[in-house]
């Protein structure tokens, strides 16, 4: 099985390329210059050239507070690009596997958002998403859309990995405690990912596993009850350990407003898909064990 994934260097990708290393399966990371969806023509050549079982649109604009004053390049990436590349897979008969957030939602919801829940983004990066996911459908209906949430991994920029690095020089951190949602290992979404493509691979007329899917971690968190397992976690393992000081949203504003409630009900991948992720504690210590023992 070969997966042509959009991006090189993001979070996803970078698991994709470990995961389908370890398994067998090829991954063909395609990015700038080699592939630029402003370019529709070369896209299709570059990928058509790949010559790929399935397509993983993973390419975003994931600065959600920067979105809010860079509006047209996230509408780029997260909006216009995603439709590309799905008009490339359809012209080559192949599915394409869409990533997604959480933050197509505004929050209001008092329990965990479900795929058919109404969409209403707070903010230029949800928003945009959210038209990501629009402008795919529009264009081939051999998709799925995988909805996730709190990404974080050993690679890149993430939550998890900024606690770690801010809390080895402070005592105390200060981190809000009123927005809720599933903290997600980008390693359990590339095998999520891994296994949502076989199944559309090899079952190209079901239709039940096409359409919008939500995956992340198994279990739910507010942003200071993941810092305080983080620590946790790294106290038993030799890391940092300062204390965590719980606060609201709004004794830290932002750019970009944050959705309170962004948990998301994740039973429809598991029951069409048979793809359910661990819980979170569980991949979060696996995350700070590889990052401590990485600078030892």
């Amino acid at each position: 099985m070969r997966l042509l994934v959009t991006g090189k260097t993001g979070q996803v990708v970078t698991a994709l390329i470990e995961r389908g290393a370890a398994t067998g399966i090829d991954i063909v990371a395609l990015g700038r210059p080699e592939f630029d969806m402003a370019n529709a023509q070369a896209g299709m050549d570059a990928i058509a050239a790949a010559k790929p079982n399935a397509i993983v649109s993973a390419a975003a604009y994931t600065a959600v507070d920067r979105a809010e004053s860079d509006e047209a390049a996230a509408e780029a990436v997260n909006a216009t690009g995603p439709g590309v590349v799905a008009g490339i897979a359809a012209q080559l008969g192949v599915p394409v596997i869409h990533l997604s957030t959480d933050y197509v939602f505004d929050g209001s919801k008092p329990e965990p958002y479900v795929e058919t829940d109404p969409t209403n983004p707070l903010g230029v990066y949800g928003r945009t998403k959210l038209g990501g996911e629009q402008e795919l459908t529009a264009a081939t209906p051999n998709h799925a859309i995988l909805r996730t949430a709190w990404v974080y991994s050993p690679f890149g920029n993430n939550f998890l990995k900024t606690m770690l690095r801010v809390g080895a020089d402070r005592p105390e951190l200060r981190v809000v405690a009123d927005q809720l949602g599933n903290p997600t290992s980008a390693l359990d979404i590339a095998d999520a990912v891994l296994q949502v493509a076989r199944n559309l691979i090899e079952q190209p007329d079901n239709h039940e596993l096409r359409g919008v899917f939500h995956m992340v971690g198994t279990g739910e968190a507010s942003w200071a009850d993941f810092a305080t397992e983080i620590f946790a976690i790294s106290k038993q393992l030799g890391g940092p350990s300062p204390n965590v000081s719980r606060i609201t949203t709004d004794e830290y504003p932002t750019p970009a407003r944050r959705p309170a409630n962004s948990r998301l009900n994740a039973s429809k991948l598991q029951n069409i898909h048979g793809v359910a992720l661990p819980a979170w504690q569980t991949s979060t210590r696996a995350t700070i064990a590889r990052l401590l023992a990485s600078t030892v």
